[in-house]
């Protein structure tokens, strides 16, 4: 039941929710965040070990600092506007665009994404452990989907019981919802688990920055966005304590996996002098 609460109905509202009072962009580049946040979860669980005289530790821990950091620069500054493509239309005054007011706004929607995200983290963790005790990922995954929609479904009648609300046009909310269920959690799942099997989960990770590109560039291109300085620095700051810590996880497991293959070998030695 927990699992079901933190991915269903607390992150998925609070996503949608904080997706309205922010960007496309700023979503996505904050989606970074998920890899870090799962670290300090499983410490903290004491799922994952920490060895602060290792490289890989330094590594992890360095790059959940520099994400948080990116994380707390594109919340709080905006700075001054890069690529407007209203500007050719509506031209505005140099000095309104170069001192933008910090939005309220924008602050509480980067603030319910992070704490989407980090429900996200808590419900890999407790995934993780509930799969070792239900051998049955299919059956698990098809439960936990098949509940959080009626989940879903509830607290979004309590949020909003209009009926209007409910009705779906041949507009692009339609395009939307059958992209978000076919495309995302379809094609795309399907896509990760088999990628996953043979490359790994750092491989699938890694290409998470290029969504950021895309969603930006759909977001300048079909709706219109803004771009503002401190998204951009934000992002390459968060893509860069994600990538450190890729390396120190990646390090670790090659760290772990020489350990293993350390005593074989010295078996193989000594029978042979023998």
């Amino acid at each position: 039941m927990h699992i079901l609460f933190l991915r269903a109905v607390l992150g998925r509202t609070l996503y949608y929710a904080g997706l309205k009072d922010t960007s496309p962009a700023a979503a996505s580049a904050l989606s970074n965040l998920i890899p870090s946040m799962t670290f300090i979860l499983a410490f903290l669980c004491r799922m994952e070990p920490l060895d602060m005289s290792k490289h890989s530790a330094l590594a992890k821990v360095g790059g959940t600092l520099i994400a948080l950091a990116g994380a707390i620069l594109m919340t709080l500054y905006k700075g001054c506007v890069l690529i407007s493509p209203h500007s050719a239309h509506h031209p505005q005054d140099p000095t309104a665009t170069s001192k933008p007011q910090l939005n309220k706004d924008w602050i509480k929607g980067s603030l319910m994404l992070m704490v989407s995200y980090l429900s996200l983290s808590a419900f890999v963790i407790l995934q993780t452990v509930t799969v070792k005790k239900y051998a049955a990922p299919i059956t698990l995954t098809s439960l936990t989907c098949l509940s959080g929609t009626l989940l879903c479904a509830i607290m979004a009648a309590i949020l909003d019981h209009k009926a209007s609300s409910w009705r779906l046009s041949w507009d692009m909310s339609l395009v939307a919802v059958l992209y978000s269920g076919i495309v995302i959690f379809g094609l795309t799942f399907y896509l990760q688990s088999l990628v996953g099997r043979t490359k790994g989960a750092v491989f699938i990770t890694a290409f998470r920055p290029l969504g950021t590109v895309i969603a930006t560039l759909m977001a300048l291109l079909i709706l219109g966005d803004v771009l503002f300085l401190g998204s951009v620095v934000g992002a390459l700051v968060i893509v860069v304590g994600l990538y450190l810590t890729l390396w120190g996880k990646e390090k670790e497991k090659e760290n772990k996996s020489m350990e293993a293959t350390a005593p074989a070998q010295c078996i193989e030695i000594k029978s042979e002098k023998s």
